[in-house]
């Protein structure tokens, strides 16, 4: 016969007096409303609801509206580059009723990354946090202007992190790693606002909905600050080439315990006349290491490849037919996206 247990609604969910002295339900709620409160408060005045018009391929143009947000103190603000487009152009306005023109000072669609440069005064800029602190589960408030609504603010937590999203620009085609997903509410129109944390710190570019309940933003991290310093000094951002395709692969097992890693990256195409091609690398070669850092993913090779690798020698690692060869590759300038 087997053991009965009755459980009343008591030993289901424990009263929070008892297991939390001086705590109840309602303070806690009150706990969590103060934080987003507090966030909405110091944050929603530096972002700005933006409109642009933008060129079609026809030739026609088309209204487009976004958000961003504010982050120096001379009036640069950071969006998407999806939100701006092709404009050169476009009008912020802000929740305390400010309203001025901005002019795109560059965009980035690789990145999807954008900097502008209101032409008039802006609020108070919003703090730049860093990404790569960020813990799943931990509170974030986005702040945007969502279906036209401004000053919208939802909350939620980090679902996941370490996401990837592919983004084109022309020929070009690029992933964004370490993207943050987050629950927070997002709609369109919150692209280009701020996704933040419990200190008021932007961590994240609001870019995209992946589905019901599953909101993307663009990191806040070394590599897109130095995309956002490009675009400040240069207006566009100059990036290495190197002529290869690769897809992860897995260490033979020797190799796996030497490096105590499982996984490189194996080169599946080399462009003719390329970087690559000139330095000897081969399809079927498993690249193990490039400037004395470990690759684990085609992301890896990529974050090397930014302004400051071009034209500098490039040590890389191979393994081909069971023997470690090293070569030197010399990134040459990726050409504009057309």
């Amino acid at each position: 016969m087997g053991l009965e247990v009755l459980l009343t609604s008591g030993d289901l969910v424990p009263d929070a007096s008892s297991s939390s002295p001086g705590v109840t339900g309602e303070a806690a709620m009150d706990a969590y409303s103060e934080v987003v409160s507090r966030v909405a408060a110091e944050l929603t005045p530096s972002v700005a609801a933006v409109q642009v018009g933008r060129r079609l391929s026809d030739g026609r143009f088309a209204a487009g509206a976004g958000s961003a947000v504010v982050f120096t103190e001379d009036g640069f603000l950071l969006t998407n580059a999806h939100v701006v487009g092709n404009a050169d152009a476009g009008r912020a306005a802000f929740s305390d009723g400010t309203v001025t023109a901005f002019h795109v000072a560059g965009a980035d669609s690789l990145s999807d990354l954008a900097v502008l440069r209101a032409d008039g005064p802006t609020p108070p800029p919003a703090k730049l946090g860093e990404a790569s602190n960020l813990r799943v589960g931990q509170l974030v408030v986005a702040v945007g202007n969502p279906l036209g609504l401004a000053g919208s603010v939802t909350a939620g937590v980090v679902s996941a992190l370490g996401r990837s999203i592919p983004t084109r620009a022309g020929r070009n085609v690029r992933v964004i790693d370490d993207v943050v997903q987050t629950d927070a509410a997002l709609n369109p129109g919150n692209s280009g606002g701020a996704l933040a944390t419990s200190n008021s710190e932007v961590v994240g570019i609001n870019t995209a909905v992946a589905g019901i309940g599953v909101g993307l933003a663009i990191p806040i991290n070394s590599t897109s600050r130095q995309i956002i310093s490009a675009l400040i000094r240069e207006g566009r951002v100059r990036r290495a080439w190197l002529g290869l395709a690769s897809t992860p692969a897995p260490l033979p097992p020797a190799l796996a315990r030497r490096y105590g890693r499982r996984q490189g990256v194996r080169i599946v195409e080399v462009v003719p006349g390329s970087p690559a091609d000139r330095a000897g690398l081969r399809p079927g070669d498993l690249l193990l290491s490039a400037a004395g850092g470990p690759i684990t993913d085609a992301q890896g090779l990529q974050r090397l490849m930014l302004a400051d690798a071009i034209g500098r020698p490039l040590d890389l690692t191979v393994l081909r037919s069971g023997a470690l060869v090293d070569v030197v590759a010399v990134p040459t300038e990726l050409a504009d996206a057309g």
